[in-house]
């Protein structure tokens, strides 16, 4: 577990700015009969229900995704503003590439891509597979992420918060998992666990980040090794049970992990990349 530190810096994490009136949580549902509500093996999961493989080349696909726009610091004082451009998210080579480049825009200094499956495709249990290629250098946070669909209804982190990779790009080997809920904006708590590799940094190849989500239970895996379980007796409320969306993104700067370094040995060069191979929802029979 990350010392004391790391979980302040983790507090300041927010997903919207949006502020909203507190809604009380939706009851946590007891013996559910949703589909794949039972918890299996990582490899029993073979169900192919949705994805994304990122074929050909060119914009992304809208049918799938939706590039969030704005620069208002998103939360943490990031100092990109995210654009729908395909300079910032396109396709190529068989990966959707969202780069970050040092480009004023809008009074940002930055410009980087958000896309979110909101409003074309939500997950419930099943098992989330990104394999994806992460950036690296002082000030970079790249994340694959997912919100509960009822944001809009129940306020962050009310909605709940499923931080399946986040990477601090001064640590290129080590990736953060956390789990963001509460029981109003003013009650938000957090819990979750690093995970180091054995060598190398995650910017050298492609990894597969994982979660399987089923009935009070969340488990995350890399490259299909589990390294972390959270169960309902970690949080109360718990909003996990509930259809979430995907998020994959890459930050800028902030709270969270501090700014882009100027002209030093650590020096952060742009653009920065993350390359994502595919994502994939599976379900069991």
């Amino acid at each position: 577990m990350a010392g004391t530190s790391l979980w302040l810096a983790l507090g300041l994490l927010a997903c919207t700015e949006t502020k909203k009136p507190d809604i009380p949580p939706a009851p946590t549902p007891t013996g559910s009969t949703e589909a794949n509500a039972a918890a299996k093996d990582y490899d029993q999961y073979t169900e192919l229900k949705w994805s994304d493989e990122f074929d050909g080349g060119g914009a992304v696909d809208p049918s799938k995704w939706t590039a969030e726009t704005g620069g208002s610091g998103w939360g943490n004082n990031e100092l990109q503003y995210y654009t729908n451009s395909v300079e910032n998210a396109y396709v190529s080579g068989g990966s959707l590439i969202i780069q970050a480049q040092k480009q004023s825009q809008s009074g940002r200094d930055y410009t980087s891509a958000r896309l979110i499956t909101k409003g074309k495709q939500s997950f419930t249990f099943g098992r989330i597979d990104v394999r994806a290629k992460l950036p690296r250098g002082q000030g970079i946070w790249p994340a694959i992420w997912m919100l509960g669909s009822s944001i809009d209804q129940r306020n962050w982190p009310i909605c709940g918060e499923i931080d399946i990779m986040e990477l601090r790009g001064h640590e290129p080997n080590k990736i953060l998992s956390t789990m963001h809920f509460g029981a109003s904006t003013a009650d938000h708590r957090y819990k979750g666990t690093e995970t180091t590799l054995p060598s190398g940094n995650f910017s050298d190849d492609y990894h597969l980040f994982s979660t399987v989500r089923s009935q009070d239970q969340i488990r995350f895996y890399l490259d299909g090794k589990q390294y972390y379980t959270f169960t309902s007796s970690d949080a109360s409320p718990y909003p996990f049970n509930d259809p979430f969306f995907v998020i994959l993104n890459v930050a800028i700067g902030g709270d969270f992990l501090g700014n882009p370094s100027p002209a030093t040995i650590n020096t952060t060069t742009f653009p920065q990349q993350m390359m994502v191979d595919y994502v994939r929802y599976y379900q069991y029979k």
